[in-house]
């Protein structure tokens, strides 16, 4: 019976002073490493399997609208761009490249789960990108300067006192393209009041 009661003591106590994120408005900054590739694992005939990448450099800002201490809605604006240096391995084939040069714009939800000081979150939603995508493998040949619809999901962590500090993992889907971002970022959350 003391264990109860020191249970719900203990929850009841935790549950008014943990907060994974602030509820109201804030700024993020997010920098990262960019990398693109297909959807496809690549065979060249006899060949070993080759990876087909790009890398480079992803810029993100978001506006925070914490609805609540593990929920908040954040509309986006961003960068990804990603290169292919040329391989001196592949002579007598094409060059074949996957690389992504946009600017993102979406919204996506956030849920976060209410830890002190190291707080696990997970996002996902739905935004367009502007630029230009090149996916050139054996299987695909897409190559446009267009508007394209993707798909964002992020896992990561927010750290610190206040959870103003965020490292994690991103992943933007362009269906149409038939590639996708992998981004590795780190951010920082500015309040507003």
């Amino acid at each position: 019976m003391r264990f109860l009661f020191t249970f719900v003591l203990f929850i009841s106590y935790f549950t008014n002073h943990l907060r994974a994120q602030t509820e109201g408005n804030f700024i993020k900054a997010s920098i990262g490493f960019a990398s693109s590739s297909s959807y496809y694992i690549e065979n060249y005939g006899s060949q070993e399997e080759v990876d087909v990448m790009g890398d480079g450099l992803y810029l993100q800002g978001e506006y925070i609208l914490g609805v609540k201490s593990w929920f908040s809605v954040r509309p986006y604006a961003g960068a990804i761009f990603t290169s292919v240096q040329k391989d001196q391995d592949l002579t007598n084939q094409p060059q074949y490249k996957v690389t992504t040069n946009a600017f993102l714009l979406g919204g996506k939800v956030r849920l976060c789960a209410p830890i002190p000081w190291v707080a696990p979150f997970i996002e996902g939603g739905i935004g367009t990108s502007i630029g230009k995508f090149e996916t050139f493998t054996p299987n695909v040949n897409f190559n446009k300067s267009d508007a394209l619809l993707h798909i964002p999901f992020s896992i990561g962590l927010a750290i610190g006192r206040k959870h103003s500090f965020e490292l994690g993992i991103s992943g933007y889907f362009h269906p149409a393209a038939k590639q996708s971002n992998a981004i590795l970022g780190f951010g920082y959350t500015f309040p507003l009041d």
